[in-house]
């Protein structure tokens, strides 16, 4: 794995503004953003050997290489949830550097809120192949999680007081980000009385259901010095699941994240100490909470210590979730790949009001299904 660190480089990124448009496709928002990240890398459709996207169910990249006119040599079509598009960027790191591609892309399209639907917000699952001990009996999503932040309770007093420190502190980043879905001032008392989704998780620890998409470029760190952005190089990836069905985690409170985030740091070399801007999925508070545990940036049961004092918010020692987040910026029921869109524009320095003074080591990190699945990757603007 190390003959990949700092071999690739992200040149290209976009990310789909409107999170409410019923006036456009999911495959529309694949192919507009598509363009616009090809366009800022300087390349075009036909330099694409390498196409990777995430479905459900069917033949998801072969329908997208069709809509977008690509004739890839190598496609990825990895489905592990709200982590998928994170992986993809370790799985294009990995075929860069071996030959397999030349120039990755990756495209994300979704109008769940027009189509008043999300992947991994409730419904049931579809057939009778997996979940098949707890769909029959109700349990939702953010049922799943909610058992989660149940048990971090009790074993460790995180309540709704101190995981809306997160929510507030991404609702601040959110205020600096015209596209971000909700920018009304947001406080800890606000968090604390909204309305019960299920016990112990509130409305405002609870991500928003948005159209969007995005579209990333990769390509050789090689290539990459000719083209017209500052490269953004791949130093670290991992990726990890564990379980579909919540009956199956061995521990409610140890979550993939702490088997791809060590990958991760191994491969770059790096440690949590060196990451001075992070992206993290936050779904839901407690996925946020878990992940900072997992991941290494403070020990289990730690992180509601970690986030207090608006500690990861505008100003605070540890940025977090810079464009607002799923919590208040937008989640189209995937979103790994805005965490590896925003943490690569914060390293570019083009986050305007919301830059992260001098960043110049970012960690993206996704999660998927009911804390099923994670990938994390280690960017940076020096290839080593």
């Amino acid at each position: 794995m190390a003959a990949i660190s700092g071999k690739s480089a992200i040149v290209g990124v976009n990310e789909y503004p409107k999170r409410r448009d019923p006036t456009v496709t999911a495959l529309q928002i694949h192919a507009l953003c598509a363009k616009a990240a090809l366009e800022e890398a300087g390349l075009t459709k036909d330099d694409v050997d390498g196409y990777f996207t995430s479905g459900v169910g069917g033949m998801p990249t072969v329908a997208m290489c069709e809509f977008l006119g690509l004739r890839p040599t190598y496609v990825d079509s990895t489905s592990i949830g709200g982590s998928s598009f994170v992986s993809h960027v370790g799985h294009a790191a990995g075929a860069i550097a071996s030959g397999l591609c030349n120039v990755a892309l990756i495209t994300y399209g979704s109008t769940s809120w027009s189509q008043l639907t999300a992947i991994g917000t409730g419904g049931r699952a579809q057939g009778d192949y997996w979940d098949q001990f707890e769909v029959p009996y109700g349990p939702t999503t953010v049922g799943s999680y909610a058992l989660a932040a149940q048990r971090y309770e009790h074993e460790f007093g995180g309540t709704v007081e101190k995981r809306a420190e997160v929510s507030v502190a991404t609702r601040k980043w959110a205020q600096l980000n015209p596209d971000a879905m909700f920018r009304e001032p947001l406080t800890i008392e606000d968090v604390v009385k909204s309305r019960v989704i299920s016990s112990p998780l509130r409305f405002f620890e609870c991500c928003v259901i948005s159209d969007g998409g995005g579209a990333v470029v990769m390509t050789s760190a090689e290539r990459a010095r000719d083209l017209k952005q500052k490269p953004v190089y791949i130093l670290g990836v991992g990726e990890a699941v564990s379980h579909t069905s919540m009956n199956q985690m061995a521990d409610l409170l140890t979550i993939p994240a702490k088997v791809s985030g060590e990958k991760a740091f191994r491969l770059a070399g790096l440690k949590p100490a060196d990451i001075q801007v992070a992206e993290i999925y936050d779904s839901y508070t407690i996925t946020v909470l878990l992940s900072l545990e997992g991941l290494g940036f403070c020990k289990r049961g730690e992180a509601a210590d970690f986030v207090k004092g608006q500690r990861t918010a505008p100003g605070g020692a540890f940025p977090l979730n810079t464009d607002g987040g799923g919590l208040s910026s937008n989640h189209p029921g995937m979103r790994g790949i805005f965490t590896v869109i925003e943490a690569t524009r914060q390293l570019r320095g083009q986050r305007g009001k919301a830059q992260v003074k001098d960043a110049k080591v970012a960690l993206c990190h996704g999660t998927g299904g009911s804390l099923s699945s994670g990938a994390t990757a280690i960017l940076s603007i020096e290839s080593r």
